[in-house]
């Protein structure tokens, strides 16, 4: 015990303030790289290669293997080389995710426009209407990423969002049903537009099977863009949102304008001491008039 105490000791002693930061960086990117593979099929692959590694590291420190020392020191750099090949998507998405939130404007909040209240009520109308009638339904809505490459992959339209124009876009089997439609602003830019799938695993995992294409294709633009994805299942009837990788489920009416609202309409900064003061003089003024 007391060697032990004075090992720790001596450790600490050693311990500068370019140590502290030495180990926080390192920290600070593994964190990073946890944190881009969450919820990913790609931690059950890091998972693996963890164990990989500490089952080789005791065995060549706890047994004198000469040979199968040598073969892992060798091998060992192409496989360092192999994992940015190995977790590409991953690191790809996190970086978009990175180069968002350093570019967006107001805190990943969409600038406020006229008409966009009315947009969102249009919107969670359709939806509901959608769900009762049981027809399934995908629409996006475009935030600060611009998703130019995705309308130009359905039949452009430039129409005004209203709830009976979505109700016939997705009714069944009409020529747009099939896809997403895109809003930009106060329009439907276009329908029948082409989404990635998501490869995250999430609803591979989820107790519940009635999730199919749609909801796939609503988490993997989720996923590419910051865009919001308001799906409805043709099963279930069931309403849901998607948003940077995750998926909100069951959804009502009520709920849906709230989150959409909060999203789509910037929050009121907290009043300041200055603020607070001209208030207070503004209601005290009349008073001194009198």
């Amino acid at each position: 015990m007391t060697d032990l105490l004075d090992q720790i000791y001596f450790l600490f002693e050693r311990l500068t303030w370019m140590s502290v930061l030495d180990i926080a960086l390192v920290t600070l990117i593994i964190f990073i790289v946890l944190i881009m593979v969450r919820e990913t099929q790609a931690v059950i692959l890091l998972r693996g290669v963890i164990l990989l590694v500490i089952f080789l590291s005791l065995l060549t420190s706890l047994v004198n293997l000469p040979a199968f020392s040598w073969l892992i020191r060798t091998i060992m750099p192409a496989l360092l080389l192999a994992i940015p090949v190995i977790f590409a998507p991953e690191i790809r998405r996190g970086l978009e995710r990175l180069g968002r939130a350093g570019s967006s404007p107001i805190l990943g909040k969409m600038r406020a426009y006229p008409g966009l209240e009315d947009t969102i009520h249009a919107i969670v109308t359709a939806a509901i209407r959608l769900s009762n009638r049981g027809h399934g339904a995908l629409i996006v809505i475009q935030r600060n990423d611009p998703l130019e490459e995705f309308i130009s992959t359905g039949v452009a339209l430039n129409a005004r969002v209203t709830p009976e124009l979505l109700l016939q876009i997705f009714y069944p089997n009409t020529p747009l049903h099939d896809g997403a439609a895109i809003i930009v602003d106060n329009q439907i830019a276009a329908a029948a537009c082409v989404m990635p799938l998501s490869s995250s695993g999430i609803l591979n995992r989820s107790p519940e099977r009635q999730m199919g294409l749609r909801h796939r294709a609503a988490l993997g633009i989720s996923e590419a863009t910051d865009a919001i994805a308001v799906v409805v299942s043709e099963e279930t009837g069931l309403i849901s949102l998607a948003h940077n990788g995750r998926m909100i489920r069951r959804l009502d009416g009520e709920r849906l304008e709230n989150i959409l609202m909060a999203f789509y309409l910037p929050s009121q900064p907290p009043p300041t001491f200055l603020d607070w003061l001209r208030g207070w003089l503004g209601q005290n003024r009349p008073r001194e008039e009198r």
